[in-house]
């Protein structure tokens, strides 16, 4: 329990003077690395290593299933960080955000299943040169042994941009819980740490996306998406009474002059 509250308070320490900026900044930075990432990239100057394959540990057992960690981790979160001094439609409100996040993710990740559908061709293996128009999806191409090559949004640098632009979001209520000396159980504090952990993992493996894999403009818009539909609600829409709202004590404290 000591180990964990220290955990907790160093993190907050660290979020607390740069939380403003990051939450200003990091569309930008994602947009940066997949950028820097696609040159170095094109130029091949970074090495073949361990997270070059997409059988690495971390895509298998993470990125994979990554929706399903960010509602596994955040869920309790949310209802837990949204509670103090607040009533259940409030929490109930809050918790519809994940929702809201969820259809995103869903609509964004079928367009882009769907865009390479309706752009793909199938190929035998080997020369790419033989055509198989038997097959007219990417499902049914590949079931049968052979490549299917479409318009390939990169699903991994929306998926890891936008999961990471919503934990620090709704991450922020636990840094005026600690700054208020509220009382916090050792379940939100280890949910706020792994919290923590998974989004270096995610930005980790956007960083090994962006060196690694897919065309430059694949990246592109697949962070375009993720920002997009970040921007959309949490600077638009969830400033408007008719939506799932703010995380509590969300705008930065004035400061006193």
């Amino acid at each position: 329990m000591a180990a964990l509250s220290a955990a907790v308070n160093k993190l907050v320490s660290f979020w607390t003077p740069n939380v403003h900026f990051v939450r200003q900044y990091l569309p930008y930075f994602f947009f940066g690395i997949s950028l820097t990432g696609s040159i170095l990239k094109e130029l091949d100057l970074v090495p073949k290593t361990y997270f070059s394959s997409s059988r690495n540990a971390l895509n298998l057992y993470f990125v994979k299933f990554s929706w399903g960690w960010n509602l596994a981790l955040l869920l309790p979160f949310v209802f837990l960080s949204n509670s103090y001094n607040r009533n259940l439609l409030f929490v109930f409100k809050r918790l519809t955000s994940l929702m809201v996040a969820t259809a995103i993710w869903y609509s964004c990740t079928q367009t882009f299943f769907y865009i390479e559908d309706i752009t793909g061709t199938c190929y035998e293996t080997g020369t790419m040169q033989t055509v198989r128009e038997e097959f007219i999806t990417k499902a049914e191409c590949r079931k049968a042994g052979f490549v299917w090559n479409g318009y390939d949004i990169s699903g991994h640098s929306f998926i890891l941009a936008y999961s990471t632009l919503l934990i620090v979001e709704e991450m922020v209520p636990m840094l005026h819980l600690v700054q208020h000396n509220q009382k916090r159980t050792a379940v939100l504090e280890a949910l706020y740490v792994a919290l923590n952990a998974i989004m270096v993992i995610w930005i980790w493996m956007f960083a090994c996306t962006s060196v690694y894999f897919h065309e430059t403009i694949h990246k592109i818009l697949g962070t375009s998406f993720a920002v997009l539909g970040w921007f959309v609600t949490y600077k638009v829409w969830y400033l408007n009474p008719f939506s799932p709202g703010l995380p509590p004590h969300y705008s930065e404290p004035k400061q006193h002059e």
